[in-house]
């Protein structure tokens, strides 16, 4: 079937392998393109109603009844024309081609007398709901537009209102957690905006929530476009009216809506000038529609969808599409206006001087000192808009009758009716598609790079953390990313699934470390250790599929110590640790759930459980921070086959959390089922030890002593212990540890007793980042004290001074050029807080001027004194 084009005017209906599709219904409808019955769809309904009974077969008179306008009439025959050339029996070929001759036509009304129909073609003329499709078929191909075109109206908005478009770069952050078609608007955005210098300073909602929005109007338009064509070209006479496809566009319409009619009064208090912002401001608000305008359709659509008024409501909810066209078209209009308002001033100063407003000259050269440089694909839709009102002869006019022109040509050119639309929608589409961000690299999903402003909390975090650490006496150590894959098996549980294993090199399995604990008992084994208290920070990698806050490449940081100590000696040194970390990186209110696995497996013993079942029930256990206990007895009895009665008792138990010396305390009061329990017993007591040890050390109080926690690990033998953010940022576990005595002996001859912490240091990251947002503090990337200033284009006279500066050990950098105010935004811009400035009469002199940014001054001072100068007041 021949698609809608410049070119193309004919729609061929009927052949073999051709389908109908919501564009070509709209084409003809429109009056854009004829059809064209294939001539061997004719010869198979001559064929199929000749043999179909020998008999002639029984006629009713019947008269098509029409919509009221002609575009809904020439859809909804050319859906009945598409279902008529099906090749059912009993249908001639006398109707379709009576059809097709009256579109060809082109009427202004479209007139049926009443035909001679056979029973067949009757149930298709009234049963196959042809009206219902039609309507459907518009509304899909003017969504289908108006999700591209809405895209780049609002990229134009974003530069009009000069918007932060920060929001474009993290919406894909790798975790997996983000829509796809979210992902796909910001990626779009970004093509559109690409070498933009307007946009990045005015944070606006209706922009950041461009993505969200505009991705759930394109997910439901493309769903909505799947299925009409389905139902287009579907053999069944009879659609399916009650699974009305285009509903599901409702809410994402209005939501579009409305946030383009945002962003269409952020661009006009935009515009520059006060009096043509009063102009386009009268107008805005007499033609645009209203919030209250759309919500009141929104109403009457969803009422008509609640009484099954199927038709009404197709073509009421095309009414309220026809509405959003018209406030984004509103919007690219005053986007428009906001950023070429300077050269409309300048057409239209006559007028605007015979009232009065003399100002306008002078403002135009103000701003023409400004070069606007607009992104590389909004640029080509601002010139696309000009050309047409250009083209349209809208500099014949003056003052408000300009201005009045081209709202109303913006306003066509956006009309997916008029006969230039399809040009602007292919244009956009290039852009997006071939736009050389496009084929930028892309990141691999659970991974993440780090800019300057991460970078410095990350050095600042690590530097704390290996204070910590190093004041408890640890070494450092390092080991491979990658180990053998025999090494990591059977260590991590239900979570083995989730090791990344790689290619086989030189017949050797191997596979990326899943964690620091088990290198480290690796190590300490291969090495012949029986005591070692080491530290490491390095990267672990989870084969995930990655959701908020979770990554496939990630930062550990990691304290253990192995060997034969007094009892609970290191576990209690390991706690401490984890609340000194978490109070110097001054994150905010944390706690740290602890638990014991033997107690945990006493419980288990004592409820039924089966040893065998013991670690995966753990499993189940350890989800009782995300789910509820309800959903985790669910997995137990149906998936792990326990039965109520079991669960329901360990229900019971995972319920105890308190304070750790009273919930202990009550734990082995007389009675206790703990007690009557070798393994439990043990655990109790090695429990009395720590809390007692953390109450003398005052940092009990961040200790929760939880039976839920059962941290699914296999190896884990003793206390287990996890640390909780209780702020504002929802981040999950932060950190995690416990007692894992078996775990060395499994790669040697000797078992060495350990135990040890991981700190989620991604995690803190988002904290401490979210928190400086918070704060509404900046981070200054750079160590750099001084800003060597060459005013001038001398390198060699920079390379002999900042040389001096790097021999002295001070921390600079150094600028060429020939303009002082460069050297100043560079000097603030990167919070340098001395400059050295040379320039052609300061190397004359044989002196320099050293500035301080902050105090706004400066002093001469001899060329040879500069080092000396800058380290007294460095304090170097």
């Amino acid at each position: 079937m021949a698609e809608r084009g410049e070119e193309i005017s004919v729609i061929t209906l009927g052949g073999k392998g051709l389908s109908l599709s919501s564009s070509s219904v709209y084409a003809v409808a429109t009056g854009v393109a004829q059809v064209r019955l294939d001539s061997s769809a004719l010869e198979r309904l001559a064929s199929s109603s000749s043999s179909s009974s020998n008999s002639r077969p029984p006629f009713v008179n019947y008269q098509i009844n029409l919509p009221k306008t002609l575009t809904l009439s020439r859809a909804f025959l050319t859906v009945i024309l598409s279902k008529l050339l099906s090749g059912s029996p009993n249908i001639r070929t006398v109707l379709p081609v009576r059809i097709s001759e009256a579109l060809n036509s082109k009427p202004q009304t479209l007139e049926f007398v009443p035909l001679d129909v056979t029973q067949e073609e009757l149930f298709v003329l009234e049963k196959s709901s042809a009206l219902l499709l039609g309507l459907s078929a518009i509304v899909d191909h003017e969504a289908t537009a108006l999700s591209a075109i809405a895209d780049a109206v609002a990229a134009i908005s974003c530069e009009a209102s000069r918007a932060d478009v920060a929001a474009f770069s993290s919406v894909d952050s790798g975790d997996g957690f983000s829509a796809k078609e979210e992902v796909g608007v910001a990626s779009d955005m970004k093509v559109l905006l690409n070498g933009s210098k307007l946009v990045g300073k005015v944070e606006c909602e209706s922009v950041s929530k461009i993505s969200k929005v505009h991705g759930s109007f394109r997910e439901m338009v493309k769903f909505l476009h799947s299925k009409t064509r389905a139902e287009l070209n579907s053999r069944s006479k009879l659609a399916n009216a009650e699974g009305l496809t285009v509903r599901t566009v409702l809410s994402p319409l209005y939501d579009l809506g409305v946030c383009s009619l945002r962003r269409a009064k952020l661009n006009l208090d935009s515009i520059s000038t006060d009096d043509l912002r009063s102009s386009v401001a009268g107008l805005f608000e007499g033609k645009c529609p209203t919030r209250e305008s759309l919500r009141n359709g929104v109403k009457l659509v969803s009422e008509l969808g609640l009484e099954e008024e199927y038709e009404k409501f197709v073509y009421e909810l095309n009414v309220l599409l026809g509405m959003v066209w018209k406030i984004v078209a509103w919007e690219a209009t005053t986007g428009f206006i906001a950023l070429e308002g300077v050269e409309w001033s300048e057409k239209s100063e006559k007028g605007v001087e015979a009232n009065g407003g003399g100002n306008v000259k002078v403002e135009r050269k103000s701003e023409k000192k400004k070069k606007v440089v607009l992104g590389k694909g909004t640029s080509v839709i601002v010139q696309l808009i000009k050309d047409r009102l250009q083209g349209k002869g809208g500099g014949g006019s003056e003052g408000t009758g300009l201005l009045e022109r081209w709202v109303e040509d913006i306003s066509l050119f956006l009309d997916p009716k008029d006969r230039e639309f399809d040009g602007l929608l292919q244009k956009v589409k290039d852009i997006v598609e071939s736009n050389e961000s496009r084929r930028l690299p892309k990141l691999p999903k659970g991974t993440r790079d780090f800019a300057k402003e991460q970078m410095t909390i990350r050095k600042r975090a690590f530097s704390i953390i290996e204070e910590v650490f190093e004041r408890h006496g640890a070494t450092a150590l390092d080991t491979p990313a990658f180990e053998l894959r025999e090494t990591l098996m059977g260590k991590y549980g239900e979570d083995s699934k989730l090791i990344y294993d790689l290619a086989d090199q030189g017949g050797e399995l191997c596979s990326l470390r899943y964690d620091l604990t088990v290198p480290f008992a690796r190590f300490v084994a291969m090495n012949g250790l029986t005591s070692f208290k080491r530290y490491q920070i390095a990267k672990v990698y989870r084969r995930d599929n990655p959701s908020k806050g979770r990554y496939r490449e990630f930062y550990q940081c990691d304290f253990d110590i192995a060997g034969q100590y007094e009892k609970m000696g290191p576990d209690f040194e390991i706690v401490k640790i984890l609340t000194e970390l978490l109070n110097e990186l001054n994150i905010g209110d944390y706690e740290i759930k602890l638990n014991h696995r033997k107690l945990l497996d006493g419980m288990l013993d004592i409820c039924g459980v089966p040893p065998e079942k013991f670690r995966t029930i753990c499993s189940s256990i350890d989800k009782l921070d995300k789910q509820s206990f309800e959903q985790i007895k669910k997995e137990m009895v149906e998936e792990k086959g326990l039965t109520i009665e079991t669960a329901d008792k360990i229900g019971t138990f995972v319920k105890e959390r308190g304070s750790p010396l009273e919930l202990l305390s009550k734990l082995k009061q007389e009675g206790s089922k703990f007690l009557g329990h070798d393994g439990s017993i043990d655990a109790l007591n090695d429990l009395d030890i720590l809390f007692k040890a953390l109450e003398k050390s005052k940092c009990i109080g961040k200790v929760v002593f939880d039976l839920s926690l059962a941290r699914g690990l296999d190896y884990y033998t003793g206390v287990i212990f996890e640390a909780a953010f209780k702020g504002g940022t929802q981040v999950g576990s932060i950190a995690a540890g416990g007692r894992y005595d078996n775990l060395i002996g499994m790669f040697g001859t000797k078992q060495v007793p350990a135990v040890g912490v991981s700190l989620g240091i991604e995690r803190v990251f988002a904290i401490m980042e979210q928190l400086q947002k918070d704060q509404n503090q900046t981070t200054r990337a750079t160590k750099t004290e001084v800003l060597v200033s060459i005013l001038g284009d001398d390198l060699t006279q920079a390379a002999e001074l900042v040389s001096e500066l790097w021999d002295a050990g001070l921390k600079a950098e150094y600028l060429v050029n020939k303009r002082v105010m460069k050297h100043i935004d560079r000097a603030k811009d990167s919070r340098i807080p001395w400059m050295v400035i040379v320039g052609e009469q300061e190397k004359n002199e044989g002196i320099v001027k050293l500035k301080d940014i902050e105090a706004n001054k400066e002093e001469k001072i001899p060329r040879s004194r500069v080092v000396e100068e800058l380290k007294s007041r460095l304090n170097r």
